[in-house]
Order: C-alpha cells, then structure tokens, then sequence
C-alpha cells in the first residue's frame, strides 16, 4: 500500500487511562491521555471505576486526539485499538467505540496487541530517536507485566523470560503501600531514592532459575524488615525513608539488569530496549545506559511520554499493520489476558 498521507486513530483503554492518538506515516501528530485519578484514593485500579470513566473519557479524547492534528474523522484511514491484555471492563469500552467508529466511517478496524505496542514504540518517528536494529531484546516493564522479549522483526516475537508472581511496578506499588506513600507509589520510590543511599539496606534477591523473574519474596522481605525495624523505633520509616527507598530501587534494577545480562549472553544480542509504564524509572533508565559502558550494550529508551499507557504506540503498530493490509474482522473480541 502507499505510503501517502496515511491517518491512523489509536485509541488506548486497557487500564485507567483513556487515549487517544492520531498519526500520519509513523508521525505523531496527537496523542491525548485522560488519567483517573479516582483510583488514587483507593490504592490501586477499581476495574468498576474505570470502565466508567472510559465510557465518560472516550468521546471528548478522540475529538480532541482529532483536532489537535488538525484532520477531519473522515480522513482517517483505518483505526487501531487494544485489543488487550488489561481490564475486561475498560478493554470493551475501547474496542466497542473502535468497532462503531470503524463500522460508521467504513474504513478499516485493526485489533493491537498493548505489550507489542510498548516495545513497537520504539518505532514512531521522531527525529531525536535511534531505532533499534532487528533482532533486539525488549525489556518491558509495568504494573501488570514484566517480561523480556526476543524481537525479530515488526511482528514476529518471543516472550524468553516472564515474572512467575508478581510485576516490577506491583512490587513497586506494595512496597509504597508498606512505607505509607500514596499509589501510584513507584514515580515517589524513584524520586526519594536519588535522594538515599542504595547500600544503606540489604534485601535478598530471588533465586529464580533461567530468564524468569519472581517479586513477591522481596516484597514480604521488604514487609518483614519493616516490621522488625519500627517495633524497635516507631520513627524508623520517617526517619529513613529515602535510604529504604534507594535500597528497595537498588535491589529492584539489580533483579532486572542481572537478566538482561543473562538474556544478552544466552541469545547473542546486544541491543536492548525497554518499555512499559515502569520504564520511565529514572534509575532504570541510567542502568541501561550504564552496561553500554560495562557490557557493551547498544541501548534505546522511548520518549518519557510513549513510555506509560498511550494511543500512540497503539496507532503506530495500526499503521504498520495497516501497511501490511492485516485488518480485524468485525467480530474481533476484547482479550483480557491476550498473549504476545
């Protein structure tokens, strides 16, 4: 297919966050996040809550996703949607706003897989941004997820290592929980932890076997430590918070980087990209630049705002799946636990 002027509207609803995205041969032209911020004073995601607030959301962000790039819904030329993994509630609302626009303007519906539109990112045009070259390793990181993916090209990838239990950003977020901080926790962790000493406390890693991760043990160490500490002090938190933080964010990068080097050596690759909400970490962000000095990585980190849950990346993988003519029947269902 040409290449000229061609519209994809994305829309993005597989959590809390509605968005809407329009791009025009790669380039981003919009791309608007409604966030929730109901859910903060539950300390963590209300599935009920935000289905509603999608159905509230949607409208209002794809007129405005439109007229920030200037364009009439008419001139769209297919519209990409997540099909999931994520919330069933809020997936439905997305697809079933998605499958009417579509069915309306008679043009193409295209179904996105959310994790490959977080490492596919990588691939918006943006003339600031190296591109990873095929094959790369993707190291995708989020509330929900957290898995390193082999990368052969646009659409054919491998999920070579998962977590077993838990996500990085959950283990981020209980940790929070335990410390007293707001939700969502990990942006507080990272920003206290640059101001602590990442070797003032020591918690254990797993031990987990090949390219798999496990949070959950470190979490009820973080718990027990806790525990212990303020039983003999009841200020000890107050008093050491971004000590404690820095050394939770120190194990936590450990855990991650001590796979990516196993990845790395197992498969022969040496061009990692991260992505997913968690990657907009700050001390992630530097340890990925750090083992392009230690271990002679090729690094790509996404532009802060294609790192958390955006239409962007769901609009880019439309337009290269647009560019490929692989549509979405009209029977396509929303997928709450769909695999990359």
């Amino acid at each position: 297919m040409s290449e000229q002027n061609i519209f994809i509207l994305g829309i993005e609803s597989s959590c809390d966050d509605t968005s809407a995205a329009v791009i025009q041969n790669g380039t981003v032209l919009s791309n608007v996040v409604a966030s929730q911020k109901i859910h903060e004073d539950y300390g963590g995601v209300v599935p009920e809550l935000a289905s509603r607030a999608h159905q509230q959301n949607i409208v209002p962000v794809v007129h405005q996703a439109l007229e920030k790039a200037k364009i009439s819904k008419h001139q769209l030329n297919a519209i990409a949607f997540t099909r999931g993994p994520g919330l069933m509630g809020s997936l439905l609302v997305g697809t079933s706003f998605a499958k009417s626009l579509a069915y309306g303007l008679n043009i193409p519906l295209i179904d996105v897989n959310h994790m490959q539109a977080h490492i596919l990112a990588h691939f918006i045009k943006d003339d600031n941004s190296k591109k990873p070259p095929f094959p790369f390793l993707a190291l995708t990181i989020s509330g929900g997820h957290t898995q390193i993916v082999r990368v052969d090209n646009y659409f054919e990838m491998a999920v070579i290592g998962e977590t077993i239990d838990d996500a990085v950003g959950e283990a981020y977020d209980k940790s929070g929980k335990i410390l007293g901080l707001g939700y969502p926790a990990g942006p507080e962790i990272d920003k206290r932890a640059q101001l602590g000493n990442p070797k003032a406390f020591t918690f254990t890693k797993p031990k987990v076997q090949g390219l798999n991760f496990s949070f959950s043990g470190l979490k009820t160490a973080i718990l027990y430590f806790i525990q212990k500490q303020t039983k003999a002090d009841a200020n000890f938190v107050k008093n050491n918070l971004n000590d404690i933080c820095a050394s939770i964010q120190y194990t936590i990068i450990g855990i991650l980087i001590d796979k990516l080097k196993l990845a790395s050596k197992t498969t022969g690759i040496a061009h990692i990209a991260i992505g997913g909400g968690v990657s907009a970490n700050s001390g992630i962000r530097q340890a990925l630049k750090d083992g392009e000095k230690k271990f002679g990585w090729h690094t790509y980190v996404p532009k802060f705002e294609y790192t958390t849950d955006n239409a962007a990346m769901i609009a880019i993988v439309g337009y290269l799946k647009y560019l490929e003519g692989n549509f979405a029947k009209a029977d396509v269902m929303a997928s709450a636990r769909l695999k990359l």
